[in-house]
């Protein structure tokens, strides 16, 4: 980016006086860095909907927020074909924004100091994105939402919603109970993150322990016998692969 081309800044933060602030900083230092507030939201999904139609290359996002948290949102926005940059807002005390520092994000240390949203937004010019691993460690919380990039749109899906998960050549197929959805990231990755939610019952399955209902034996009569994993909402159960069959009946009580 150039050093004078005006930047398009959407302000996320669930606390009114604070957005103001920011909207007044930014009119503040608008000769050194350049700014047009596209829009505001409380929330991180609220941000996602507002940038569906208001494309921006600044988001600045408090840390801390019902619903959807700003690190969960920089997470979503990274999936974008073109991201946003993304300056995060934070009460944090002074060892947490050194932690920060040291993850290479850019932050805003409430009260927010108009020199210092100015540096913030002169390093933006000039650094790439982060990188979702980057943003991984800093998550207060599993996120809450995956999301899914369809003809240009962000498509929330709710963790909680998902059945199961299933590696499929480059992509990981989410399972609901109204249709599957295609994730691109690592079935070993979203193990890791989610080791109390989804259960391993396959080197390219996972399911949701809380839609487990039951299991069954399968497959006696074509001579290749196992155990399938019945899930709450669908038809058909999932086969478990002998490997993984200890663990399962050890993680379900068998």
């Amino acid at each position: 980016m150039e050093s004078a081309q005006l930047l398009r800044v959407v302000i996320v933060d669930d606390e009114a006086p604070a957005r103001a602030r920011l909207r007044d900083l930014l009119g503040d230092i608008a000769s050194e860095q350049p700014t047009a507030v596209v829009g505001v939201a409380a929330n991180g999904v609220g941000a996602l909907r507002l940038l569906e139609s208001e494309p921006a290359d600044v988001v600045l996002a408090d840390i801390r927020m019902p619903v959807m948290d700003g690190v969960e949102l920089a997470r979503h926005l990274g999936r974008l074909e073109k991201p946003p940059a993304v300056i995060f807002t934070t009460a944090y005390d002074e060892y947490a924004v050194q932690a920060f520092e040291l993850s290479a994000v850019d932050y805003l240390l409430k009260p927010v100091r108009a020199q210092r949203l100015a540096d913030a937004l002169a390093k933006v010019r000039r650094r790439p994105p982060l990188p979702d691993a980057a943003l991984a460690a800093l998550a207060p919380g599993a996120r809450q939402h995956f999301s899914v990039n369809e003809r240009g749109r962000i498509l929330l899906v709710p963790v909680a919603d998902v059945l199961f998960l299933r590696a499929e050549l480059k992509y990981v197929t989410a399972r609901t109970a109204e249709r599957e959805y295609l994730l691109d990231e690592s079935l070993v990755q979203l193990e890791q993150e989610f080791p109390g939610r989804f259960l391993r019952i396959h080197r390219n399955c996972l399911v949701a322990r809380a839609a487990v209902v039951g299991v069954e034996r399968a497959g006696e009569q074509d001579g290749e016998p196992h155990w399938d994993i019945l899930l709450a909402g669908l038809p058909a159960g999932l086969p478990v692969s002998r490997r993984q069959w200890p663990a399962v009946k050890q993680a379900l009580g068998i």
